[in-house]
């Protein structure tokens, strides 16, 4: 949303509120259009009386969530990410880049005016919140609080929720608000998009104590929306340049023959001739070539940071000269937590680039945003979160290491998981045991590494008992999938001689495990 292209803001006093000759209005008044919207409330949610109803906007947005089953009697809004997953989830948020011009902006005034600020995402999601100190408390009464999710079929009618409905800010004031938890505040929201595509990528909100309101509140809400999106538009503008720097060689290698460079969104960079292709192009997932408005049909290559358009006859020729991708080894059994070794040098990670690797390195064919998020998250994930953590570990690892449409990784991995599960496939319980340090990343609840996980756990077991190998068992039991595995030490004990003297130890273990 450009200056020049901003939406029109709601005059001041069209949320309702019952404001003096200068757009001012006094406690008394908030206090009594409060008890206005509250038999407005009862009247139009109840038996139904003489009041007349809410506004369009607010009608409207009880209706739809009614129609989501909203109970005007619900307490709090669902709670959806953890404390400890809200750092990984704000880090790969677009959001994230302006907080400081947020903070700068709103939450000075938020301090002095008794209100907290809050920011999510495009699917409701509170990232962030800030504001006064003293009112953070009563915020967490009713729910105000990051990881909470605000959309109106999760929580009613709400200026978050509302705005990213409508696409538009929206101040909900008082009794306005579905749900009757919150006939005590008001709130003020506007929507912030994303300058690459137009896609709405969250809300900033201002909520308070009913008697707070200020008209000027929905112009200082929606001038600082705007202040973000400019923000994020110098960002990308800075982003191009760099792109276009350095991927120009591709289309001077051309000599003369059309080509153009795309952002990973398929917005047009540079094209030679000038003027020659659309400001956008829409690219299929995994499409290796594109049929552009007028007929021509032009070969797709991907790019470390977008993609090339080159004529079909050309895409050999370059497809010789491409380096190949680094080398990456991974080590996600065991619970010294995940490794990863990048060209020969190995460090630490993360749970969740852990988890998004291992999904990856399962579909070596590649996985679409929504695929890869039920993978991550079931049912309840959210693709927009998926593509933030994608981008941040194309940051780490490299573009040309995992890429895009679909979501792949450039080689297959040397991954412990991987070679136990071949091993295990063939019969070979021993290279299996060999390959596995423990449990596949035992702190990830995510779908595909839980089933995962249990396959290699059972697997392996199975493989171990069905070999009556008195010296493999041995193994196990030392291990630590079969340290605890009374079954494996029983059987161990009738494999092994009477003189063994690994014997005494063995039934000490067993014993122990028995009692």
């Amino acid at each position: 949303m450009s200056d020049e292209g901003a939406r029109p803001v709601p005059a001041a006093g069209t949320g309702g509120g019952m404001l003096g000759p200068d757009g001012d209005a006094s406690v008394d008044e908030l206090v009594a259009d409060a008890n206005r919207l509250r038999r407005i409330y009862d009247d139009d949610l109840g038996t139904g009386g003489a009041t007349p109803g809410p506004r369009p906007v607010v009608s409207d947005s009880w209706q739809r969530s009614l129609a989501a089953r909203v109970d005007p009697e619900s307490r709090l809004p669902p709670l959806v990410y953890r404390a400890d997953e809200l750092r990984d989830v704000r880090e790969c948020h677009p959001l994230h880049s302006v907080m400081p011009l947020l903070r700068n902006t709103l939450v000075s005034i938020a301090d002095e005016a008794m209100h907290v600020m809050l920011v999510t995402d495009a699917d409701g999601h509170v990232l962030w919140r800030d504001g006064a100190h003293g009112l953070l408390t009563s915020a967490d009464d009713v729910g105000l609080a990051e990881g909470t999710r605000w959309t109106e079929d999760a929580i009613g009618t709400n200026a978050m929720g509302t705005a990213l409905a409508l696409d538009e800010p929206v101040r909900i004031h008082s009794a306005e608000h579905l749900v009757r938890t919150y006939h005590d505040w008001t709130c003020v929201a506007a929507p912030v998009h994303d300058p690459d595509t137009g896609d709405t990528i969250g809300a900033i909100d201002i909520s308070g104590p009913l008697h707070t309101v200020h008209p000027a509140l929905v112009q200082l809400v929606t001038t600082t929306a705007q202040l973000a999106e400019n923000q994020l538009r110098v960002r990308l503008a800075i982003a191009d340049e760099r792109l276009r720097v350095r991927n120009m060689p591709h289309l001077s290698a051309l000599r003369g023959a059309e080509g153009a460079l795309l952002s990973a969104t398929g917005r047009v960079i540079a094209s030679e001739p000038y003027g020659r292709f659309p400001e956008r192009i829409r690219l299929e997932q995994g499409a290796d070539r594109v049929q552009l408005g007028d007929g021509r049909e032009m070969a797709v290559e991907a790019l470390s940071e977008g993609y090339l358009l080159v004529p079909p006859s050309r895409r050999r020729a370059r497809a010789l000269t491409e380096r190949p991708p680094p080398s990456l080894a991974l080590r996600f059994t065991g619970g010294a937590g995940p490794r990863i070794t990048l060209d020969g040098t190995e460090a630490a990670a993360t749970l969740r680039p852990a988890e998004i690797l291992t999904a990856l390195a399962l579909h070596p064919d590649g996985l679409s945003g929504e695929q890869l998020t039920l993978l991550l998250y079931g049912e309840d994930g959210n693709p927009t979160t998926v593509r933030g953590e994608i981008h941040r570990l194309r940051s780490s690892l490299g573009a040309d290491l995992l890429l895009t449409r679909p979501y792949r990784l450039a080689a297959e991995p040397d991954a412990d998981f991987l070679r136990m599960r071949v091993a295990l496939r063939q019969g070979r319980a021993a290279d299996a045991l060999d390959a596995c340090h423990g449990e596949l990343l035992p702190r990830s609840d995510a779908p595909a590494v839980r089933e995962l996980r249990d396959e290699l756990a059972v697997g392996l077991r199975h493989a171990v008992r069905a070999a009556e190998d008195p010296e493999l068992l041995h193994r196990f039991t030392g291990h630590p999938l079969g340290v605890d595995d009374l079954e494996a030490h029983e059987r161990l004990l009738e494999l092994l001689d009477r003189d063994d003297p690994r014997r005494a130890a063995v039934t000490a273990r067993a014993e122990r495990l028995l009692a």
